[in-house]
Formats: structure tokens, sequence, C-alpha cells
């Protein structure tokens, strides 16, 4: 969200995820400087956050709310952000058509590097100048700069049958859900 934020992508508020926040907490979403609903996944749930944010925005506030309460406490879940920093290291790391964001990677730490399939397969990710296919404009779409309909292979070349792109793969992907819905 930093990320995206800093690129200029102009957003009112921020719904961000239950199941993130359960661990980092809702503390992590603070210093935005815009509405933001720490909230489920249940239609009830995205419903109330929608509605604390348009409250916000009414009443000029710029605060984090945990509509999730029931889930995610303030500081998160103390026990598993242990363990994560003692198996996970954080780095710089590319994301599909955005390029490197500085700090948004989880690596295996040295210790547990056996368990890592890059190391242990040799798998390497230097090519990114392939990361998208040409024309997909997956990277507009997932930082909100543009619309699924408004890709050129949407719902033609890129369908939830045959998909083109990385946004049409699964079925939590954007463009496949516009195009189911």
């Amino acid at each position: 969200m930093r990320a995206l934020v800093e690129m200029g992508v102009a957003f009112e508020g921020i719904i961000a995820p239950g199941h993130v926040s359960a661990i980092v907490g809702a503390k992590a979403w603070e210093g935005f400087g815009m509405p933001t609903v720490v909230a489920g996944f249940e239609p009830l749930d995205v419903l109330l956050g929608l509605e604390k944010i348009l409250e916000m925005l009414l009443e000029g506030k710029a605060e984090v709310y945990n509509e999730y309460s029931r889930v995610v406490k303030h500081e998160g879940n103390l026990k598993a952000q242990r363990m994560m920093a003692q198996v996970f290291e954080v780095r710089d790391t590319w994301w599909r058509g955005l390029g490197v964001i500085p700090a948004s990677g989880l690596y295996l730490r040295e210790s547990f590097r056996e368990l890592d399939a890059r190391a242990r397969f040799g798998v390497r990710f230097e090519d990114h100048a392939q990361d998208t296919p040409p024309g997909c404009i997956c990277h507009l779409i997932i930082s909100g700069r543009a619309y699924p309909d408004q890709c050129p292979h949407f719902k033609t070349r890129c369908t939830p049958e045959n998909p083109y792109g990385p946004c049409m793969v699964s079925v939590e992907g954007t463009c496949y859900v516009w195009a189911r819905g």
C-alpha cells in the first residue's frame, strides 16, 4: 500500500484485509493519512467497512478503525510475528508489472535454506522483461489505475477459460472476478 501511495495512486480510503491484519495488527495501517478500516471478507464486514470509511470522509477524519475486532487485535498476533521473524527476512522484491518495491518480500533465512524451493531446484527470476504478456495491463488494474474492461484483451483473447494475463488466472484475480460478475 505504501508503494502504491508513493506511486501516486489516488486513494480516498483503505479497506485493509483482515487475514493479513490478524498477523500484523491494525497498527500496521497507521500513517497513511486517510480513512482506513480493517475488515473481514464477509459481505456484512465489507459493507460495514465502506460505511465507516464514508463516515470518516464526511467527518474529515483520517483514522484506523478495526471493524474486524473479533479476529484482529491492535498489535496483531505477537507469537506469529516472532515466528515469522525467526524464519523469514525482509528484502526488496520484484512485483509483477510494478517493479522492485523496497522491503516488500519475505525470504527464508539461511538456516531454513534447505526448505527454499528456489535454492533447492535452482529457480531463477532474473528476467522480469516478460513478467506480463504483451498488451496486458494487469499492473494498471491491480494498482487501481485501470479497470479490467479497459484492457484490449479482456474477454476476447483473455477469458476465465483461457487466461492470457495474470489477473485472469486465479478465481481471486481482478479480471477473473470482473469477467464472472
